[in-house]
C-alpha cells in the first residue's frame, strides 16, 4: 500500500476522539559505550518511563528505511507519516521556516554551521565550539552587510538561527537543481564545492552562484578567532507538501526549542506555539497551556542529541532522567495515546546520528500492554510492535485515540 493511499485512508476515515502528544527525545536510540554495558536509555534512571512501557505497547522504529543513517529533518517527517523517501527536503528550507522566514516560490535555503579552520582551510571544529547565539547574531549582521549585493539580479538573506547555525536564502528567477553540501561532516578535511547532480543548466548555475558567495562570506570570516570558516547543508527550495491537519483531521501544535524542528512542523501545517523558556519543563508549562486548543502536541527535546553529539554519555542520560520526571505531569492532562520515542539514535560512544534502531513506546488506555516492564533498546525488540518504519506510528496513535473509524462493513 503507498503512502499516498494511506493519506487518503485517514482522509477518509478519521473521527472526533481524545487527544494525542508525540514526545520526541531527539537522538534517543544510543549504544553502550563497552561491549558489556548499557545505552544511555539503559543506563538512565526512568520510573515514569518504564511505567509507560510496562502499560503500554514498544518496539524499535526505522526512520528511513533499514540501515540508513537518518537527517533529522526526514526523520521528523517520518514520524509525523510522510516517508521521506518521497518527501525528501532540504534542511536549509525548514531552518528558514523555524526562524519565521516568509520562504517565497523563488527563494533558495540552505542551512549555515560556522566553523573553525585552520590556515590552510582544513576543519578543525564543525561547529565552531558551539558559538554563543549572540555571537552568532553579530556574525551573520557582518556577512549580511558584506555579501548582501554580491550576486547581481538576486537577493542575499544572511539570518542568525540559533549557536553556531544560521540561514543563508538566495532569491531570484531561475534557481534549482539538486545541490550538494559543503560539510565533509568530519574534521580534518577541506570544505567541499557546491556541485549540481541534476544535470541541468538551472542547477549548474545555482551551484556557481552559491560557491561564488561561500567563498566571500569565507574572505569575510577570516580573522575572526573561532568562526573563521562556515559550511552549508540542505540546499533546496519548499517543494510542498500535503497538509498534517488535512490528512489526519487534527488540529495540531508544536512545542520546540530549536528552530528547525519549529520549521518541519511549520511545513507540514503545525502551529507553532511560542513559549518562554528552553528547557523541557518550560515546554510542559506551554503543553499544559495549550491543551484545551488543540487535538495533536509534537513535543521536541533536542539536548539528549546534542549530548550524544558531544560524545558526552552522562548527560545525555541526566537529560533522559529529566524528561522522566515531567511524565505525570504529562499523563495528568489526559491524553488518548502518547508516544514516547526518538527521531533517530545518536549514540555518544559514536558522537554523530546512527542507523540503529529507535526504541519506541505507545501509551494508552486502550493499549494491549506487551512483556516489556523497562524503557531500552534491548528489551523494546521484543514489544507487540516490533521493528517497524516510523511511519506507521501515526495510524497507530490515531486508533489507540479512538480517532479512527472502521474500514467496511
Amino acid at each position: 500500500m503507498s503512502v499516498f493511499t494511506e493519506y487518503d485512508l485517514m482522509r477518509e476515515l478519521h473521527k472526533d476522539g481524545d487527544k494525542i502528544i508525540l514526545l520526541v527525545l531527539d537522538g534517543l536510540g544510543g549504544l553502550p559505550m563497552e561491549a558489556d554495558g548499557e545505552t544511555e536509555l539503559e543506563a538512565a534512571n526512568t520510573p515514569n518511563l518504564d511505567r509507560l512501557a510496562a502499560e503500554g505497547t514498544t518496539g524499535l522504529s526505522i526512520p528511513i528505511r533499514e540501515g540508513i543513517e537518518p537527517g533529522s529533518g526526514p526523520a521528523h517527517l517520518s514520524l509525523f507519516g510522510y516517508d521521506p523517501v518521497h518527501y525528501e527536503i532540504g534542511r536549509g528550507v525548514l531552518e528558514a521556516l523555524g526562524i519565521g522566514f516568509d520562504l517565497g516560490p523563488n527563494d533558495l535555503a540552505a542551512r549555515g554551521n560556522f566553523a573553525s579552520a585552520d590556515a590552510n582551510g582544513v576543519i578543525t571544529d564543525r561547529r565552531a565550539g558551539r558559538i554563543p547565539t549572540e555571537e552568532c547574531i553579530r556574525l551573520t549582521a557582518k556577512l549580511q552587510e558584506a555579501t548582501g549585493d554580491i550576486l547581481p539580479g538576486y537577493e542575499v538573506f544572511v539570518k542568525p538561527v540559533k549557536e553556531h547555525r544560521f540561514v543563508l536564502v538566495i532569491r531570484g528567477e531561475g534557481l534549482g537543481g539538486q545541490l550538494t553540501e559543503t560539510d565533509p561532516l568530519q574534521t580534518g578535511k577541506k570544505p567541499l564545492p557546491v556541485q549540481d547532480e541534476s544535470g541541468t543548466p538551472e542547477g549548474a548555475h545555482t551551484a556557481a552562484l552559491v560557491n561564488k558567495w561561500v567563498e566571500a562570506a569565507r574572505a569575510v570570516l577570516v580573522n575572526e578567532p573561532r568562526a573563521n570558516s562556515l559550511n552549508l547543508r540542505g540546499l533546496a527550495k519548499d517543494p510542498g507538501l500535503p497538509q498534517f491537519p488535512d490528512i489526519y483531521g487534527l488540529k495540531a501544535a508544536a512545542i520546540a526549542v530549536y528552530p528547525m524542528y519549529k520549521g518541519v512542523a511549520q511545513l507540514v501545517g503545525m502551529d507553532v506555539i511560542h513559549f518562554e523558556g528552553d528547557r523541557p519543563p518550560h515546554e510542559i508549562d506551554a503543553l499544559e497551556r495549550i491543551w484545551d486548543d488543540y487535538d495533536f502536541f509534537f513535543v521536541h527535546i533536542k539536548k539528549t542529541d546534542s549530548y550524544g553529539e558531544d560524545g558526552n554519555f552522562d548527560a545525555k542520560v541526566h537529560e533522559i532522567e529529566v524528561v522522566d520526571e515531567l511524565i505525570p505531569r504529562i499523563l495528568a492532562l489526559g491524553p488518548g495515546a502518547l508516544i514516547v520515542t526518538g527521531d533517530h539514535s545518536t549514540p555518544a560512544k559514536l558522537r554523530k546520528h546512527s542507523w540503529h534502531p529507535v526504541p519506541a513506546l505507545l501509551w494508552s488506555p486502550r493499549a494491549m500492554p506487551d512483556q516489556v516492564q523497562l524503557f531500552g533498546e534491548r528489551v523494546c525488540a521484543s514489544g507487540h510492535m516490533g521493528v517497524f518504519h516510523a511511519t506507521h506510528l501515526m495510524p497507530q496513535a490515531m486508533a489507540h485515540a479512538g480517532r479512527l473509524k472502521r474500514f467496511g462493513a
